[in-house]
């Protein structure tokens, strides 16, 4: 936590986004110049959240600031509380700007799209979880990205 102060003075043209599951946390990078986003690792969830390896993130990408997937019921769930929960611990910790938009739909475009590329030849290998999870999380950035004035944010 001392480092709170240096993490909060981030490059406010990267964001991280996260794609927050009970078991694992997909992460991509989004760059606000280019408008582009790049899926870069998933991280295991077990009794406790990731922080080591958050904290490793943080300090390597220097984020200007954070977004978060939001499942499209967040009320109803509880993922969605866990969601809520891991937001406001972003905010604290980091000293960041952390936004949310809905998740929608976003495993089941990540898992269409790696589809496509293997049938298309331009991506190998197994689909599997944890590469799911960090495409997902790449989605949730080009939302975010994408968005006029981030009218996308679910939670704000």
């Amino acid at each position: 936590m001392g480092a709170q102060t240096a993490w909060g003075t981030g490059n406010g043209q990267v964001l991280l986004a996260f794609d927050f599951g009970l078991s694992r946390i997909g992460v991509a990078s989004g760059n606000l110049l280019t408008r582009t986003a790049s899926p870069l690792v998933t991280l295991g969830v077990g009794r406790e959240l990731p922080w080591a390896e958050i904290d490793r993130l943080i300090d390597e990408w220097r984020p200007g600031r954070l977004v978060v997937g939001i499942p499209p019921h967040y009320g109803a769930s509880s993922v969605a509380t866990h969601v809520r929960s891991f937001v406001a611990q972003l905010r604290m910790r980091y000293a960041l700007e952390v936004d949310t938009v809905d998740e929608s739909l976003t495993s089941r475009a990540a898992y269409a799209t790696l589809t496509e590329h293997r049938r298309t030849g331009t991506g190998k290998g197994r689909i599997g979880k944890e590469r799911l999870d960090r495409h997902a999380a790449c989605l949730i950035a080009e939302q975010w990205l994408g968005a006029p004035d981030h009218e996308l944010r679910a939670d704000q």
